[in-house]
């Protein structure tokens, strides 16, 4: 667990093959950025996190849509430029349920959020096709985490679909994604701004 910059992290050069990026990047309201600079700095993170794994390891996002001036932003597609830009290919895109469908939550607030893995060089065989929709999101650690059933299901689908063994969060929070995988039996490293969340980080613990 580190406390520092996650794109400083990122910049530092490629990561070992068998590490894969897990991680959801900020929203706007979570730093000190107007609008359009967080859009550059989001998309610069997102092509961080692509180019940072190997050839045959994986990037995958969690993210959520928010409003702005009436008009939703959609993360996801964000992403996608950004990994296209990394020279980085979609291996699936799920919806992971945030409420039951037909659900409305508040204002502001999506009742579904992104769930995308890309890869440079991955391939997945057809007929261990993942699922489009996740039904529940799990227990949230904290308000801006990965629910536990999503980062669950994210450590096994490294673990059978992929050789990566290391998660890296680069913006891990209190480290709900970190927690998980060291419960899956993989190695975690995560980097976090706030020493407040990287020390709950730290002590964080989950069961499989």
């Amino acid at each position: 667990m580190h406390v520092g910059d996650g794109l400083a992290f990122l910049a530092r050069g490629p990561l070992p093959a068998d590490h894969a990026v897990v991680t959801s990047l900020p929203d706007v309201s979570e730093v000190s950025l107007e609008f359009e600079a967080w859009r550059t700095w989001f998309t610069e993170a997102a092509e961080a996190s692509c180019a940072a794994v190997s050839d045959e390891a994986v990037a995958v996002f969690f993210q959520s849509d928010v409003v702005r001036d009436g008009r939703w932003v959609d993360k996801g597609a964000l992403v996608h430029v950004a990994a296209e830009r990394a020279g980085a290919h979609l291996l699936f895109h799920q919806i992971v349920c945030r409420a039951p469908a037909g659900t409305a939550l508040r204002s502001g607030r999506p009742g579904y959020s992104h769930l995308l893995a890309y890869s440079r060089a991955l391939r997945l065989d057809a007929r261990s096709r993942e699922p489009d929709v996740l039904p529940r999101l799990g227990k949230m650690t904290w308000a801006r985490a990965m629910g536990t059933e999503v980062c669950s299901a994210v450590c096994r689908f490294l673990l059978r679909e992929t050789a990566c063994r290391v998660v890296v969060d680069p913006f891990c929070g209190v480290g709900t994604m970190l927690a998980a995988a060291n419960a899956h039996g993989m190695a975690a490293l995560g980097v976090e701004l706030s020493p407040k969340r990287a020390a709950l980080a730290r002590k964080l613990e989950l069961k499989p």
